[in-house]
């Protein structure tokens, strides 16, 4: 694995709705936070629910990313290459078809993903196992989106850094939803938004201060600082909470 000397963080793989994004927008002050991040020799990711094509429209800086994780971790993108990889297939047109006779309205499908809002999520569930289709429902804060099994942030994540010759160890996740369990889990060091659910926070290493944007740029200050060093002490009482409550 490539590691850059003296630096304990490689990489920060941010969510964008809630997290990165302040109501949908990345403000100028997280960019240039962003900037200063990438300026220091650490690399971005972001790990999105988002579709492509609607990401692309409401962020204009992409290319501040090495890769981005789109699709809850269906697909891969690279911004300086535009090369796209589907991590799954496409659930088949008869699960489409079985939603639309259901009633299940508005229905976004992306490359593999298929999204809608609660509370249809019943519903989804009904056509997932009357079609005895392999699926799973993954929740974000009102969202309800549709993956083949198996697949979820960390998994997308995991392709990206392999790709980057990362270690999972080296980074640090930010997130502040239900789907980001599963990538803060797999991250070096995990970090949970102000505004995020409060079981996210309980299972982070760090909550910050600030929400959203301004949440994220407080902890790329503090990577900028001393790469979370005087972080240690709060991680490692997370640490032994976590392992006392497995015991």
């Amino acid at each position: 694995m490539l590691k850059t000397l003296g630096m304990r963080y490689q990489a920060l793989c941010c969510d964008y709705d809630g997290t990165l994004a302040t109501a949908g927008r990345v403000l100028p002050e997280t960019v240039r936070a962003l900037e200063r991040l990438i300026a220091s020799g650490r690399r971005l990711v972001l790990v999105t629910g988002r579709e492509l094509d609607d990401l692309q429209r409401i962020c204009p800086r992409l290319d501040l990313f090495e890769y981005v994780v789109a699709e809850n971790g269906a697909l891969l993108y690279q911004p300086a290459t535009r090369a796209e990889t589907c991590l799954a297939d496409r659930p088949p047109e008869s699960f489409m078809t079985a939603l639309r006779h259901k009633g299940v309205s508005p229905v976004s499908v992306g490359r593999v993903i298929v999204a809608t809002w609660e509370p249809h999520e019943k519903a989804i569930l009904e056509v997932i196992r009357e079609l005895g289709l392999e699926l799973q429902v993954i929740f974000n804060k009102g969202a309800v989106m549709v993956l083949p099994s198996g697949l979820n942030k960390a998994t997308g994540l995991k392709c990206a850094l392999q790709k980057m010759r990362l270690a999972a160890h080296d980074v640090v996740g930010i997130g502040d939803a239900e789907n980001d369990h599963a990538l803060l889990g797999m991250c070096g060091c995990s970090v949970a938004v102000a505004n995020a659910l409060p079981t996210l926070k309980s299972a982070a290493d760090i909550v910050t201060t600030a929400a959203q944007g301004a949440g994220v740029v407080e902890l790329i200050e503090e990577l900028l600082r001393d790469d979370l060093a005087s972080r240690a002490p709060q991680r490692q009482r997370h640490a032994n909470d976590v392992t006392c409550a497995l015991l």
